[in-house]
């Protein structure tokens, strides 16, 4: 009895040495994405502003209670001056935001596609983004005068230079195979651009975009303060001329969603258009 219990363990023990051991491969990725994820950092955020409120952590006149600047905005609101300097602060960005958009692309495309072009446009670019754009605003008032004109100036180089850089670095970043392959399928250059040129800049294009737009809005912070009189920017400071920071902080609360909400329409669009692609982020 013995020895057949042996031998069945032996058999056992060989069988277990010839079945091919199937190891269990890591996850290394960050695994699915999760519903609303992004709103689990602001929404913390207020959830802890909320209880050093409430527990009396924070001074009222220097960082009111969120409910306290929630009925500030909706006076804000009802009273008509909330509705207006927003819809001011759209248009001035807007149309900025468009303008630095094309000049972006027009420019970008024109230095990554022509050697000439690079010559002449990449550097003077660069120059440009090493001076602070900021800066150049006493420049712009005395060219533009102190009206709508230079603050939407500046607004568009605030954008385009991001969208510049990052589309002519996706643009330089296109293997050449792909290439010599186009010349030797004999592809036209409308073809050429259409089929290469085009899906190899867009995902350095929306890094861009992304920057830009959020750039768009730093800066008509800054802009709206100058010789305003309207505007989300113009409001705050008027705020802060008085004291009034739970007026400061609807502004701020404006503008973040403002900046939120577009990041993450790029975001969406982003994801659309590259769907081809299989990213960690996928």
């Amino acid at each position: 009895m013995s020895a057949v219990t042996t031998t069945e363990a032996a058999v056992t023990v060989a069988a277990a040495k010839d079945t091919p051991q199937v190891r269990r491969r890591r996850r290394l990725s960050p695994g699915r994405r999760l519903p609303a994820a992004r709103l689990a950092g602001p929404v913390l955020l207020l959830a802890l502003w909320a209880a050093a409120s409430a527990a009396g952590q924070l001074d009222p006149a220097a960082i009111p209670a969120p409910w306290t600047v929630v009925k500030t905005g909706a006076h804000l609101w009802t009273d008509g001056t909330l509705p207006t300097d927003i819809l001011t602060s759209l248009q001035r960005a807007a149309t900025g935001f468009v303008i630095g958009l094309v000049a972006g692309v027009v420019l970008a495309l024109a230095s990554g596609l022509s050697r000439t072009g690079e010559a002449l446009i990449d550097g003077t670019v660069n120059l440009n983004r090493a001076i602070p754009t900021l800066g150049l605003i006493p420049l712009f008032i005395l060219w533009l005068g102190i009206g709508e004109t230079f603050k939407v100036a500046i607004i568009a180089i605030v954008v385009y230079i991001p969208i510049y850089l990052n589309t002519h670095a996706a643009l330089s970043g296109i293997d050449h195979r792909f290439v010599e392959l186009a010349e030797v399928q004999g592809l036209s250059r409308f073809a050429f651009v259409r089929q290469i040129v085009v899906p190899g800049a867009l995902p350095g294009f929306f890094v861009g975009l992304r920057l830009g737009v959020t750039g768009s809005w730093l800066g008509l912070v800054v802009l709206e303060q100058i010789n305003a009189t309207s505007g989300l920017g113009y409001m705050m400071f008027q705020a802060q001329n008085y004291g009034q920071s739970d007026v400061i902080l609807v502004g701020l609360v404006v503008y973040g969603v403002f900046g939120l909400v577009s990041d993450s329409a790029v975001r969406l669009v982003e994801r659309r258009v590259l769907s081809w692609r299989r990213t960690l982020s996928s």
